[in-house]
């Protein structure tokens, strides 16, 4: 009988501390707001916005704005300064290795993997050709064949010399010339995204001027939704919508940056086969994908395919899918997004 009334207090009071975890499990579950706390600055030449909906979170937009700055100042090549770590490596082309930090490092590493992958049609040596056409930038020009021809021998990921051990890097030839800007905006969005996770943000919304990042569900519960940008206009405008999470959405196309020359548009997605914009069906692509580097990568490769060949080639990558609208208006979507992707603009067309 004892035995029994023991038993029966031992339950009860296993009953009341699960009770007493499961509150505290419901307590520490995070308010999120309707309208969150933003920031919104400008940097690296586009417009970068942070929103937190974790009630609470404020502080931490300083320190992802700080991670922003920070990187961007050790990737972005600047021609009359040359103060990044970038330009440094870059200055001692030929000359000697530069030891590098571990941030850049990586992301130069990754580079590397992408134009390895790809076969060179994404290539991180191609400053020297960007550097040329200077494209986005106001003294953007066309350059002379002779000039072009100059340039491209100097275009060859394989003559970018790392060292894990020592953490350096060595361009072997004089006159090469790194440039990371189609992965940077996608390596800082990844690392702002850590930020956020080291400090319990777990709702947010990462914009870095095209590379988005949608982090946990919206406030209602939802996975958000994400308007896919039409490449032939102006940021905003859309021709469709996917639902995600935890995904990163990039998309790039040739009307984004581009020169003008006798009646002629180059967009600034070079070949560094040839010199010139790739020239294909391709306006525009979107990548979704786990990591915004890797939306970055894919995006800038998939023009040197065409849309057949970018749709086979992505297939290939787990967990990344991809968006591709034609010159002629007409959308194309991997498999995983059948039951996903809906298009809204009715000027485009579906196609598979």
């Amino acid at each position: 009988m004892k035995k029994n009334k023991l038993l029966s207090i031992l339950l009860i009071f296993l009953l009341f501390l699960s009770g007493c975890a499961g509150q505290e499990k419901e307590a520490k579950e995070p308010k999120l707001l309707t309208s969150p706390y933003k920031k919104t600055e400008f940097l690296m030449g586009t417009v970068v916005t942070v929103k937190i909906y974790d009630e609470g979170k404020e502080e931490v937009l300083e320190k992802a704005f700080d991670r922003i700055k920070y990187l961007a100042a050790h990737i972005t090549v600047n021609e009359n300064e040359k103060k990044s770590e970038i330009d440094e490596v870059n200055r001692k082309a030929g000359v000697e290795p530069v030891k590098v930090s571990k941030d850049i490092y990586e992301l130069i590493q990754a580079g590397e993997a992408y134009s390895v992958d790809t076969k060179g049609s994404f290539d991180i040596s191609i400053g020297p050709l960007t550097n040329l056409w200077r494209i986005g930038f106001p003294d953007a020009r066309k350059p002379e064949q002779s000039e072009i021809d100059a340039v491209l021998p100097l275009i060859d990921y394989e003559q970018v010399e790392l060292n894990k051990k020592e953490q350096t890097v060595f361009l072997k030839n004089p006159g090469m010339m790194l440039d990371l800007g189609a992965i940077a905006k996608g390596f800082i969005t990844d690392e702002v995204v850590e930020v956020l996770k080291a400090n319990n943000v777990t709702t947010a919304i990462v914009d870095l001027g095209g590379n988005i990042y949608v982090l946990g569900n919206n406030p209602s519960g939802r996975d958000w939704t994400v308007g896919i940008q039409n490449p032939l206009l102006s940021r905003g405008e859309t021709i469709g919508k996917i639902s995600e999470k935890n995904k990163s959405i990039v998309t790039s196309g040739i009307y984004e940056r581009y020169l003008e020359v006798d009646g002629k548009t180059y967009h600034h997605l070079l070949n560094p086969d040839d010199g010139y914009p790739f020239n294909n069906d391709i306006a525009g692509v979107s990548i979704v994908s786990e990591k915004s580097i890797d939306g970055d990568g894919l995006s800038t490769s998939l023009f040197s395919k065409g849309i057949q060949g970018g749709l086979e080639f992505v297939e290939n990558f787990k967990g990344v899918e991809a968006i591709f609208i034609s010159t002629d208006n007409k959308v194309y979507i991997t498999s995983g997004l059948k039951k996903n992707f809906e298009l809204t603009n009715d000027e485009f067309e579906l196609a598979n």
